[in-house]
């Protein structure tokens, strides 16, 4: 092999695989925003709940296209924010940890998602500190990153790794933009996350580059049109169509990426990964 076509090969972005994987999604039929919980969040926008329902059924079936499950959790009125199936609880590992939301508006919404989990076998348990599931909860291999600043009570990071078994890596944030974990850092793979570095503060920026040196870093122009908030099968990455940039960030990176529209339900605060609730094995 010549020079040139060592330098080329050493040039390629690595083979990415995907792993099927198991959602649970919870249909927006009750969405609307109704109140104000987070910067994104405008009582005077309207919301247009026919297109918000077709760009959800468009991302649902981007998932069984790809080969995933995805349950339903039947949506329940007077809890418009129930679409956001990511911050329901966190499910890893056999383990079934509900919700404890900050807000008054959402906790109807752990009793929703309590109801779901015990109807598919599961034993769920609730901490005693605020925890926004998912949103701030994210597994990547072996361990737990959670977010911690705005909606989730650090304390609960203690309970979750009681509960779990799991190691729980806090990191603060510190925009209200990105009031969750998953609105600032995906991901990837077991060991490649994307972020936002400005959302964290110096120590939680520190310790992403200790964890995971290969990490993607976002710029502000896809940070703020919520282009992190995506779910990823290790292969395929589902992220908001609007950003673009991360989008050909991880097409040098070996990842396919996929852009959808969901600019209705964006108006709640919440994209790709807010409406996806994955169950870990």
């Amino acid at each position: 092999m010549t020079i040139s076509e060592v330098a080329s090969h050493s040039a390629l972005p690595p083979t990415r695989a995907a792993r099927t994987r198991h959602y649970a999604m919870t249909a927006p039929t009750h969405f609307a925003v109704e109140y104000a919980i987070n910067p994104w969040m405008d009582t005077s926008t309207p919301v247009d709940a026919g297109l918000a329902w077709r760009q959800w059924e468009n991302l649902r079936h981007i998932y069984l296209d790809l080969g995933h499950s995805v349950d339903l959790v039947a949506p329940e009125p007077g809890l418009p924010d129930m679409v956001y199936a990511a911050n329901g609880g966190l499910l890893v590992g056999g383990h079934a940890i509900v919700a404890r939301f900050a807000y008054p508006q959402r906790a109807g919404e752990a009793d929703a998602y309590a109801a779901w989990m015990s109807s598919r076998g599961h034993q769920p348990v609730q901490t005693r500190h605020t925890n926004e599931g998912q949103g701030d909860l994210l597994v990547a291999g072996s361990k737990i990153l959670a977010g911690h600043g705005f909606r989730t009570d650090p304390r609960a990071h203690d309970e979750i790794a009681d509960i779990t078994g799991l190691p729980v890596v806090g990191l603060e944030l510190v925009d209200p933009r990105f009031y969750h974990l998953d609105t600032a850092l995906t991901v990837l793979t077991d060991d490649v996350i994307a972020y936002y570095p400005p959302a964290f503060t110096d120590t939680a920026r520190a310790t992403l580059e200790r964890l995971f040196p290969d990490a993607i870093l976002v710029t502000s122009t896809d940070a703020f049109v919520l282009g992190l908030n995506a779910v990823s099968d290790g292969r395929h990455v589902v992220h908001p169509a609007a950003a673009t940039g991360f989008a050909a960030q991880l097409s040098a990176a070996g990842f396919e990426p996929i852009g959808v529209d969901l600019s209705e339900l964006l108006k709640g605060g919440g994209s790709v990964k807010c409406c996806t609730l994955e169950v870990h094995s």
